[in-house]
């Protein structure tokens, strides 16, 4: 990093993310879409700005999350084919769309840029990267453009987690051995769901190795003692892991549904599509095969105001937002580190951390934003460097000692998001179920360890943390919250939870499993297919002598210390 030229530096953050939705038992699954969608919107159109930055010689640092359960759907070979059956719906419609407007000058053009949009996705998809777009961001990070961190196994919300430590500790651990098995590498850092952090949860994250996480504003402001660079600087807890804060001014600018650039009335609107708005027997073989409109992905209007009435988009007038909105943030962000850097004795960092998914997916225009900012932060100025934490505890390796406030991204900033009135329901289930999960490993840790690889009890314990992960995604209770695809999130919940409980009856009753209902459930819920839950699931007779052990050495160390007084008197 050049110490001479920069006054500050900007860490820009992109936490994908999708929940596990994975069904086999059906030929078509509504929820899937998420996957796909994100595909198209987000994750490859990053790729391609990735690409084209790189092949024009534009240097650059994002930093990443790519969790484990979007990277195990990412690799699946039964979504994968999905996916492309997906793609081919699309590019049939397009190509009957440009047909249906051919003397529309209003949305003529606009069919041919989501056909030609949709050909170049599956090219990519499928030509380039054989299906598997997961090594893209590695290749990325490999050739040190971008640095990914690792994540929980299922972005499990650990706060409400810890009234079991194991479950907390299977989180993390899981996410860590993931990322090594994908990456090839250790993970530096490490993205805490929601920024969900209580304190203590970082010593987990240094036994395994992690350098740096991320937590809100509010977690770095209250922490103790204050620290001196409030979120401009990355804090070392007690445990000697830095944590990061997020800087809410760069985040409105984005997030803010008000005073966001996604709410500019020249973008796309995301709510309008032609799934809703074209006659039934046109649209029928694009939309949900029950007959149910949905949305296809291709969306003519632009935001145009408050009001139901939509103009036409007009992809040029978009662009051009795109680079002034780019400029804007730009050009804050300067003003930002240049008045920083005025009143710290070191170069200030801006955490500015975003969910994936919104650039491309919800904001058509975020892939274009970010290309258009990089090049802006390239070639225009020399006040703020794109940096990752890596790279700023390189350069400033001594930072101030304090302990994070406990924290979240939510709303209100702590836990109420994932624990109210909607969804609290699932906490005493996922709490005993968590208990449950020690005390199968107490029972069967001996035969666990003797059976092979392949063994029911081996393959049934295996099984239930897999289905105990699955339920404690934070996904579940935030949809419960937000109100959106609520019977999905309440049958996963209790899909999981009665397939962990039937699996724990039928071990401590009979000391066995159906079989053929286990292989069924297996095909289902296949994340994680090689863990080795006994490495996450530790029965309590295994950590006590190493307990006992410690607690001997601090009783001898207090003895010695007592004579070592005694002696100088």
């Amino acid at each position: 990093m050049e110490k001479d030229l920069y006054k500050g530096y900007l860490c820009l953050f992109l936490h994908a993310h999708l929940p596990f939705v994975r069904h086999p038992e059906e030929d078509y699954f509504l929820e899937e879409n998420w996957l796909y969608e994100a595909i198209t919107d987000t994750y490859i159109p990053l790729i391609d700005v990735f690409e084209r930055l790189i092949q024009d010689k534009v240097d650059f640092r994002i930093t990443m999350s790519l969790t484990p359960p979007l990277v195990s759907m990412l690799k699946d070979p039964l979504l994968q084919s999905r996916y492309i059956r997906h793609l081919d719906k699309l590019i049939e419609l397009s190509e009957k769309e440009i047909e249906r407007t051919a003397y529309d000058m209003n949305y003529h053009g606009l069919a041919l840029m989501y056909n030609k949009k949709f050909i170049e996705t599956k090219q990519i998809f499928l030509e380039k990267y054989k299906g598997d777009i997961v090594s893209a961001f590695k290749k990325f990070q490999d050739m040190g453009y971008i640095e990914i961190v690792a994540s929980c196994a299922t972005h499990g919300f650990l706060p409400l987690l810890n009234i079991n430590p194991q479950s907390v500790i299977a989180q993390i651990k899981i996410g860590v051995d993931n990322y090594k098995k994908t990456f090839t590498c250790s993970p530096k850092g490490f993205w805490l769901p929601e920024c969900g952090y209580f304190p203590g949860v970082d010593e987990i994250l240094k036994e395994e190795g992690i350098r740096y996480f991320f937590v809100d504003s509010h977690g770095i402001i209250n922490a103790d003692p204050l620290p001196r660079y409030s979120v401009y600087a990355p804090i070392y807890c007690p445990t000697g892991v830095s944590a990061f804060g997020r800087d809410w001014e760069s985040s409105k600018q984005v997030w803010s549904s008000k005073e966001g650039y996604p709410g500019d009335f020249d973008y796309r609107e995301y709510y309008r599509d032609i799934g809703y708005e074209l006659d039934y027997e046109y649209i029928k073989p694009y939309i949900h095969p029950d007959g149910i409109r949905i949305n296809t992905g291709i969306k003519y209007w632009r935001i145009t105001g408050n009001t139901e009435y939509k103009d036409v988009y007009r992809p040029d007038w978009a662009r051009e937002k795109a680079a002034i909105h780019a400029g804007n943030f730009m050009f804050n962000r300067e003003k930002q580190v240049e008045y920083l850097f005025s009143h710290m004795d070191r170069k200030p960092i801006v955490v500015a951390p975003y969910d994936a998914e919104l650039f491309g997916h919800w904001w058509f225009e975020g892939p274009m934003w970010i290309d258009f900012l990089i090049r802006k932060i390239f070639y225009d100025q020399k006040i703020i460097k794109l940096a990752t934490p890596s790279d700023y505890l390189k350069e400033y390796p001594i930072n101030q000692m304090c302990l994070p406030s406990a924290s979240s991204w939510g709303w209100k900033g702590y836990n109420e998001v994932w624990i109210e009135g909607s969804n609290d329901w699932i906490y005493r289930h996922l709490h005993k179920a968590g208990q449950r999960m020690v005390e199968l490993m107490e029972k069967f840790f001996k035969e666990y360890n003797r059976g092979n690889k392949r063994s029911l009890i081996r393959r049934a314990l295996n099984q239930a943390a897999r289905e105990l992960l699955l339920a404690e995604s934070s996904d579940w209770p935030f949809i419960m919250k937000t109100g959106t695809m609520v019977p999905y999130a309440h049958r996963r919940i209790k899909e999981h939870i009665v397939r962990f409980t039937k699996i724990y009856e039928d071990l401590m009753s009979k000391g066995s499993v159906d079989k053929n209902w286990l292989t069924e459930v297996e095909s289902r819920d296949n994340i994680f297919l090689d863990m080795d839950c006994a490495k996450y699931y530790i029965p309590s007779s295994k950590i006590e002598p190493k307990e006992r052990k410690k607690a001997g050495k601090s009783k001898e160390s207090k003895t010695k210390l007592k004579r070592r007084k005694n002696a100088k008197r």
